[in-house]
Order: structure tokens, then sequence, then C-alpha cells
């Protein structure tokens, strides 16, 4: 069980470097050459979705660091929970259509992926050291 965990922990933290990156090349992009990204599935538009790609992968990046050195990875959890709420919702229980199976499979694969990663990034709690008593002469 405990390799499962260990994989499950490195998929979800290359999963959310790589969505960081690239949620942040994108934005950049975006606020860049002034063109606006159209994600039909996220719930915002516009100007003020390139800001809230930024703002989730600086954070996301700042999350992921910070988990991968053992220090407040509950946040990490949320953040990825959050992500893969938006993913789902936006996918799924929205009026957002797909035009045929090829658009569908990458959005399943792609939310499945990000269940995934925020089932690997749940902060399990450490086995306590075991106290060692000093030793007497």
């Amino acid at each position: 069980m405990g390799i499962l965990k260990g994989l499950l922990r490195v998929y979800s933290c290359i999963f959310g470097l790589l969505l960081s990156l690239f949620l942040l090349a994108v934005s950049i992009l975006a606020l860049s050459s002034g063109t606006p990204v159209n994600l039909g599935f996220l719930p915002w538009t516009g100007q003020t979705l390139s800001y809230w790609l930024l703002g989730s992968a600086l954070t996301g990046l700042l999350f992921v660091l910070m988990a991968m050195r053992g220090k407040v990875r509950v946040l990490y959890f949320l953040w990825s929970l959050s992500v893969f709420v938006l993913l789902f919702r936006g996918f799924f229980l929205t009026s957002y259509s797909f035009s045929g199976p090829m658009k569908f499979k990458p959005a399943v694969c792609l939310t499945l992926a990000a269940l995934f990663g925020a089932i690997g990034a749940w902060p399990y709690a450490r086995r306590p050291e075991p106290m060692r008593r000093p030793m007497r002469y």
C-alpha cells in the first residue's frame, strides 16, 4: 500500500507542476498579446480568465513546491481538488457541449488525471518517529 501512495504522490506532483506551467504559459501569452482566452468550460471569460489562469498557475506552483518539501500539503490538496471540481463541473455539469467523441475523450482523460492528482495530493498523516531512549552508562 505504501508504494501505491508514493506513486500517486509523485504523479500528483508531476501533474500539478505540468498543469501549473501550462496555465502560466497560456496566461502570459494571452496577457502579453492582448488576445482573450476562450475556454468555454470555465466560468470566466476574456481578460478575467487570463488573470484567473495566472493566479491559479502561480498558486499551483507555490503549493506544489511547498508540498514536495513536506510543507502545507493541505493547501496543495485543496488546490488539486479545486482543479478537479472546476474541470468536472465545467465539462459535465454545465451547458458545455462536445462536437463529437474526439472532443469528449480528452475531456474525460483530463478530468480523470485531475482526480488522480487530487487523490495523490491527499495529506496522509505520517507515522511518528519512535522515541529513542538515551543510552545510560
